[in-house]
């Protein structure tokens, strides 16, 4: 029996010490696998998963590598003697060329004026002459080059040296007449100008599905391809997979989840001929066939939960993820697929569920960090959206040409920039407090609420009318209060008496100067803190408040008022003490109870509850990148209580500046007092209309008259009941929750925003004007569409586009079988690998095209072809022939995802909530992985069954990702991802050994084996390896299992502490369905939800069971899809 292990000994429970392995308890764990053959890391490579036989899934003998003995009668057929086999330029040629001789000749700098790259200048040679003679490999310098013959150096000069096979391909391929495609693919040997056309970017014709030899083997055309290229190769298909082998495979391929026992052994009793295609259907119609492919789906769209870079801030998201899920269990065509991700805004009517789907490109990374430039932040948003268009859709590596030319595909930066302006007219805009590298980049929101939240919300929405249309009715008598009203503030600009300062002074050595006005200056030194101190004098009673007035000024940055580079400043603290004439020294200090400023900043109001902390976080600051900060601006400071007789007061007021940036001083103020009973007054009203209570009433225009007024009925103190009752009504609405999610959205303007190529990608550089267009290389952009987003999504699913249906379905058979037909499946270009079965490849494009572009019908094609349902075993002649399956002479066989081990272990556990959709949440994590990130949120793991939901659902932080997933080679999703490099570390293996949640499963699937298995140890063995493997054990197996039941147990009985600490905090789920005997030692059951027990078990029996469980999950057979 074979668990996965890394190299030492490991206990798979936990103590109160940590969180994986406790040494301490290594001679248990010793014990319990002294008997089984613990192997994880055997080899290094990922690809070993792939390689290894699958017969024997018990050896008897530890740490062993596998045998293949009893192996399946797929031997290779004799050899044919060798014929000279027609050598094509693309598939053969243009690879080698690629590989090993562009890095210096391609391109319009190719060295010694040798191009390789193009078909007529490979022809003419350069400074040594012809480098190809047609038909004459021996007379070839190309050929003598690259075998490093005469006095010249050996080609490639760097790397390794050709292989003997790739030097054999060159010198048939000469021999057999150097053909060579033009660029329209034609073979002729007339002249080219131009580089040949890479296969990619000709569209794809319908390929003949071949003629073979065994004729009874194939279940649809897909065989044909696969089995012509094995009898050409002398090589024979696997048998059909057995059907508990077979029935394991489709459904953890179709929905990601196993079989349930029933499911399998009504599948093996059915004995109809379409038994199999039942199953089939029967997937394809599961809701959860499309949480299964939204996976995949998501690593494209870089989807997260958060926005990403280093204050990864959170964001609502799920909704998207939903509909992803939601529209492949409706089989949504590909190409509507596409159109609605791409621009669902931009449909005429756009729905709901279509806003919600232009998503795809809202899950872009979003930078908040502190100073960065708004607008640089969008362009890079929209780099990341021309980079995930072109891999998603193009399997291209456009990127490449963001700064310039590409080396190696036939796209230009002139192509990139024109696809960038596809994206520069989304909506958004800039928002942020007053301190400028506060300001965001923020693009649209949609409301996504349910139908009872929509009712209410109308309902809400009712009141809301009514209230607001009676606070903008007037009435005589609320004009006569107006009247009132304005009379007072109109004069309280004459109420405020302003301090003539009799000294002044800098703690930071800044220049204070008063000026006629009795305002002052600030100059000179520049401190990174400064606190002013103005000393003054006044006779006012009854002083209620002070007034501090920032003052524009032409000597300041950007005009001020404030001191810093942009004009800003950062007030973190004012005080003021009082003393009268008469005794001069005795200064009091005086309590602010409150504070306004005109332009309504609520970091002014922190000043009267305390200073500002050490970075200047709460303090008053402006926005200076805006025009109005060249007014005036003002804040009123508000005492406890009236100051001041008919006596001479003294004044002394500080203004304190301390921020994280520094030399954020005032640059121009002055200081008033007042004793007016409504101070704040006149600091409420905005800038704009300040001035209209120095014009008449009988002067004033309409347009004027209408907004004071509307201002006045704002704050009237008679409607002061209605206004509340508006704003508790606004609240109801927030109190409905209505979810939203981020989306795409065209500006209204009718003029589109200017594009630029950037010199060397650089932002700060912008070049040439460009327009928004498609690459030249491919097909033009249909007259009937618009040069915008709509436009590009329908241009991507265009019957003329040779990428979309070749990249889409390759990602497909590269789920299903682990490797794509073309293996870079995230390069179909000059880089990436060629196709092993290119007519195959375009056969199943045009086919996908042809069922109008249906996922399900292609999945249904492909998962029942002969060519999947083969057997994976693998024979020693054909792991030589073949290692990597690239010729599909066997059935798939890899590693699962780490969601699938997850979801596969929570399966067989019974504890997997199956809900479909929903908000993101929280399963168990270890404590302080996310008190690295920046802004130090917290992970508040999820109640009940949510922390059991599949894997899909997990909160993804970007920074932080769920470790357990990163683990078995989950991306962050900060950018693009198309294919998820497999690696095995010994890491996977202690995760899936010792990860507390991991060993919750297995206590929980000991809790099943022991509630719904018959009593004897033997029948209970045999049922948890059905649970986890999901095929009869046999009776070797299951031999194993009893006899490492009996020594845990026996264990166990010994060791009262170990067993409790196996079995404590017992899921509920395992909880439900046991109690506790007390004739052994136990631990008290703390689950809340836990439901009335229906059965005995002693401690030492469930942790026995959990340790055999432990192993039944940790099984090779278990987390591989074979």
């Amino acid at each position: 029996m074979k668990t996965r292990m890394s190299t030492g000994i490991i206990t798979p429970y936990r103590t109160k010490l940590g969180l994986c392995a406790v040494w301490a308890l290594m001679p248990l764990f010793v014990y319990a696998a002294s008997h089984f053959a613990l192997q994880a890391m055997v080899t290094a490579a990922s690809e070993s998963r792939d390689q290894r036989s699958t017969h024997n899934h018990f050896s008897a003998r530890p740490l062993t590598t596998n045998s293949f003995t009893n192996s399946l009668p797929n031997v290779a057929l004799p050899q044919a003697p060798a014929q000279a086999k027609p050598v094509d330029f693309n598939r053969d040629i243009k690879p080698i060329l690629e590989a090993s001789c562009y890095l210096c000749h391609a391109g319009e700098k190719a060295k010694a004026q040798l191009r390789l790259d193009v078909k007529a200048a490979a022809l003419a040679g350069g400074i040594s002459g012809p480098a190809i003679n047609p038909g004459h490999s021996k007379d070839s310098l190309l050929l003598q080059r690259v075998l490093g013959l005469g006095d010249q150096p050996r080609m490639p000069p760097v790397g390794d040296p050709l292989g003997k096979e790739k030097i054999e391909t060159l010198r048939a391929w000469i021999d057999q007449g150097a053909v060579w495609p033009d660029a329209d693919g034609q073979t002729t040997a007339s002249s080219a100008a131009g580089p040949a056309k890479h296969w990619a970017y000709v569209k794809p014709g319908r390929s003949t599905i071949p003629t073979i030899k065994n004729v009874s083997w194939p279940r649809n055309p897909i065989d044909n391809f696969i089995l012509a290229r094995l009898e050409k190769e002398n090589l024979a298909p696997s048998p059909e997979a057995s059907k508990e082998a077979l029935i394991r495979r489709v459904t953890l391929d179709l929905i990601g989840l196993p079989p349930g026992i029933k499911e399998v052994d009504d599948f093996v009793a059915d004995r109809s001929t379409d038994a199999y295609e039942k199953v089939v259907d029967r997937l394809l119609a599961s809701p959860h066939y499309g949480e299964r492919w939204a996976r995949p789906w998501l690593d494209l769209a870089r989807y997260a939960d958060t926005n990403g870079f280093e204050k990864d801030n959170r964001r609502a998201m799920w909704k998207y993820r939903d509909w992803v899920i939601d529209a492949l269990n409706k089989d949504m065509p590909f190409d509507q697929f596409t159109v609605e991700q791409i621009a669902g805004d931009m449909l005429p009517g756009a729905t709901a569920e279509q806003m919600i789907a232009s998503g795809f490109h809202r899950n872009a990374m979003l930078n908040e960090e502190g100073g960065v430039d708004p607008e640089e932040a969008r362009w890079e948003t929209n780099v990341d959206r021309v980079n995930a268009t072109s891999t998603v859709w193009l399997g291209s590596t456009l990127a490449c040409a963001q700064c310039h030319n590409h080396k190696y595909d036939p796209f230009t930066q002139k192509d990139y920039y024109r696809l960038f302006a596809f994206f520069e007219n989304v909506d958004y805009k800039l928002e942020g407090d007053a301190v400028i590298s506060e300001v965001k980049l923020r693009e649209p929101k949609f409301e996504t609420p349910s139908s009872e939240q929509e009712a209410k919300r109308r309902e809400i929405d009712a009141e809301i009318a009514k209230l607001e249309e009676t606070l903008k009715t007037q009435t005589p008598e609320l004009e006569n209060s107006q009247r009132e009203w304005e009379r007072e503030v109109g004069g309280a600009g004459a109420s405020w008496t302003t301090l003539d300062p009799s000294a002044l002074s800098s703690s930071g050595g800044s220049t204070l100067t008063e000026a006629a006005d009795k305002s002052v200056t600030a100059s000179g030194n520049n401190p990174h803190a400064d606190t002013y101190t103005v000393e003054a004098r006044a006779s006012l009673k009854e002083i209620t408040a002070l007034r501090l007035e920032v003052m524009a000024d032409p000597s300041l940055p950007h005009g001020g008022p404030g001191r810093d580079i942009y004009g800003n400043f950062t007030l973190s603290g004012i005080s003021i003490e009082v003393a009268t004439a008469d005794a001069p020294t005795q200064f009091q200090s005086l309590t602010f109870v409150n504070a306004v400023s005109d332009d309504g900043s609520s970091g002014v109001k922190n000043l009267v509850k305390y200073e500002s902390d050490e970075y200047g976080s709460k303090g008053w600051s402006i926005d200076a990148t805006k025009e109005e900060t060249r007014f005036n601006r003002q804040a009123v400071f508000v005492t406890d209580k009236p100051f001041g007789d008919t006596r001479e007061m003294l004044f002394k007021v500080k203004l304190k500046h301390e921020s994280a940036d520094g030399r954020q001083g005032i640059g121009r103020f002055r200081l008033s007092v007042s004793s007016a009973k409504d101070p704040t007054s006149i600091a409420n009203i905005s800038m704009r209309l300040r001035p209209i209570l120095d014009i008449p009433v009988e002067q004033r225009t309409e347009q004027q008259r209408k907004d004071l007024s509307g201002y006045y009925l704002s704050i009237a103190p008679q409607l002061k009941p209605t206004r509340d009752r508006l704003a508790q009504a606004l609240k109801s609405i927030d109190a409905l929750g209505i979810p939203s999610t981020l989306v795409m959205r065209e500006r209204a303007t009718f003029e589109r925003p200017s594009t630029f190529l950037r010199v060397r990608g650089s932002f700060i550089t912008p070049g040439e004007k460009v327009y928004a267009g498609v690459p030249a290389v491919l097909h033009t952009l249909p007259e009937s569409q618009l040069p915008n987003r709509l436009g590009l999504a329908y241009w991507l699913v265009s019957e003329d586009n040779p990428l979309v249906a070749r990249v889409t379905v390759n990602r497909f058979w590269e789920q299903l079988f682990g490797r794509g037909i073309v293996e870079t499946s995230e390069d179909f270009g000059a880089q990436g690998d060629t196709p092993t079965h290119p007519e195959l490849l375009d056969w199943l494009a045009t086919e996908f095209a042809g069922q109008r572009w249906s996922m399900k019908a292609m999945h249904r094609l492909i998962v029942t072809s002969a060519t999947y349902r083969q057997s994976s075993k693998v024979t020693p002649g054909l792991l030589e022939r073949d290692p990597y399956n690239r010729l599909l002479a066997r059935g798939p066989r890899f590693r699962m995802e780490g969601e699938m081990i997850r979801d596969v272990a929570l399966a067989a556990s019974g504890l997997l909530n199956r809900k479909v959709g929903g908000a993101s949440v929280f399963p168990f994590q270890p404590e302080g992985i996310w008190s690295i990130p920046y802004n130090n949120d917290k992970w508040q793991i999820s109640n009940g069954s949510d922390r059991h939901r599949r894997a899909l659902y997990t909160f993804w932080r970007r920074t932080s990702p769920y470790p357990s997933l990163t683990t078995f080679d989950a991306p962050s999703r900060e950018f693009c991802t198309v294919r998820r490099v497999r690696t095995n570390t010994p890491l996977q293996a202690l995760t899936t050994l010792n990860d507390p949640a991991f060993f919750e499963m297995a206590r929980a699937l000991a809790g099943r084996i022991i509630a719904e298995a018959p009593p004897s140890i033997r029948e209970r063995a045999a049922y948890g390896f059905r649970l986890s493997v999901v095929r009869q054990p046999t009776a070797a197996e299951v031999d194993q299992l009893t006899a490492m039941f009996e020594r845990q147990l026996a264990r166990f009985r010994t060791d009262s502490t170990a067993a409790a600490q196996v079995i404590k905090d017992v899921p509920a789920s395992t909880a439900s369905s046991m109690a506790y005997s007390s004739e052994s030692p136990t631990v008290s059951p703390t689950v809340s939800s836990m439901a009335p027990p229906t059965a005995k078990v002693d401690a030492p029996e469930l942790a026995a069971w959990t340790m055999v469980a432990n192993v039944l999950l940790n099984l090779d057979e278990t987390v591989t899809k074979e």
